[in-house]
């Protein structure tokens, strides 16, 4: 987007209307079943809190899945304007994505190198994350014969059992930083119980990643993410990798959320039905009205990132919404576009059809949704559907 754009093409062809410091994407407001207002200052600024967290170590950005679900170019672009100097992505169409935001940055393939993509990270200027042997050799023998030098990360395990090379293998593979191309522009690990604070296992993979930094001396290291951030300096290293916490989700549960809300998701009214008592909601009649009341069908499912799960049963309670300053509980099980909310205790004509009902947003935060739909807030903001009209705040 050019500087002084205020509005993005829909997917209708019209350009929506926006607010002085917003930019709007996707179907047109009145068309789209629902609006996802991001607020990109709050993503700054819990970027810039977490930066002086951690100082003087860097802080760097976790943008991928489309920057949680939020908009890779959007986040990216006002991280890399505030000072954001190395990115963290999955995979090379988001590294090539984000290329066009952060021209100068340092973006890092978390990924790693699939087979016979390593021309693929030279166009982009970007660095795999290097997690296996066979990896490795692939890159070396063709930073070689091409004469790269645009550097990796190298990627140990010590305790996660996911991706990167074992610490036998780092020890054996440390005399490689005597070479003066070496390769290795960052160290890194991953923390499997980061969010548990009390978990014996982060002690062993601090203490462990520790020694294998001291065979690594010179090159800069990296082990936290975002509630690794929070376990102290010894987790912190040169850089940390903050993702989840930049988009408001709470990276210490259990405590109070030390991060900005981000996320504002409204959704409208189809209609307004009268139910009458013992009467069933939704498929599988798992939804029985306990007394006669009316239900606000909205225009949202799972299609649209309201898991399942979320769905109000008559054995287990849902989520909620939020209509004229109340919660209100869902009614029924969610289906791929439509869910059903009891609004039998609001006045009758507090909803209406058209009305804009809120989802997240007011006292209803990322986690609180998660909790309701059995699981975790990363689940909740990548699943965020392409048929909200977006706003981008700030």
């Amino acid at each position: 987007m050019a500087e002084g754009e205020t509005a993005l093409p829909t997917e209708t062809g019209a350009s929506e209307p926006a607010r002085a410091g917003e930019v709007t994407s996707g179907p047109a407001a009145a068309e789209a079943g629902g609006i996802l207002t991001v607020d990109l200052a709050a993503i700054e600024e819990n970027w810039r809190s977490l930066g002086r967290r951690v100082m003087p170590s860097e802080c760097a950005a976790v943008v991928k899945a489309d920057a949680y679900g939020l908009g890779l170019e959007q986040v990216g672009r006002r991280l890399g304007r505030a000072g954001c100097r190395t990115f963290f992505v999955a995979d090379l169409a988001e590294a090539r994505r984000l290329r066009g935001a952060v021209p100068d940055a340092a973006i890092y393939v978390l990924n790693g190198l699939l087979p016979h993509t390593a021309p693929a990270f030279v166009a982009t200027n970007a660095k795999p994350v290097i997690g296996s042997l066979v990896e490795l050799a692939e890159w070396d023998t063709f930073c070689k014969a091409k004469d790269w030098h645009g550097g990796a990360a190298l990627h140990v395990d010590t305790g996660m059992n996911r991706l990167g090379i074992s610490v036998d293998d780092a020890v054996a593979l440390a005399p490689r930083i005597r070479a003066e191309n070496h390769g290795i522009t960052l160290l890194m690990s991953h923390l499997a119980c980061a969010q548990q604070s009390e978990n014996a296992l982060n002690g062993k993979q601090i203490a462990l990643f520790r020694e294998v930094r001291l065979l690594y001396r010179g090159i800069p290291s990296s082990l936290a993410n975002s509630s690794g951030i929070f376990l102290g300096q010894t987790a912190h290293c040169d850089t940390v990798r903050p993702g989840v916490a930049l988009y408001g989700v709470n990276p210490t549960p259990g405590k109070r959320n030390p991060m900005r809300p981000v996320v504002e998701l409204q959704v409208h009214v189809l209609q307004v039905r009268n139910v009458r008592k013992g009467e069933t909601v939704g498929y599988d009649a798992a939804w029985t009205a306990p007394r006669a009341t009316r239900i606000a069908v909205i225009a949202a499912g799972y299609a649209d990132g309201l898991l399942r799960s979320a769905s109000g049963t008559d054995e287990v309670p849902g989520a909620n919404a939020i209509i004229a300053g109340k919660r209100c509980p869902f009614a029924g099980r969610i289906s791929m576009d439509l869910t059903g909310i009891d609004v039998g205790a609001l006045p009758e004509k507090a909803v209406r059809r058209g009305d804009l009902v809120t989802l997240l947003g007011d006292d209803i935060d990322v986690d609180d949704l998660a909790d309701k739909s059995a699981t975790i807030g990363y689940e909740i903001l990548t699943s965020l559907g392409r048929r909200y009209h977006r706003v981008y705040r700030g």
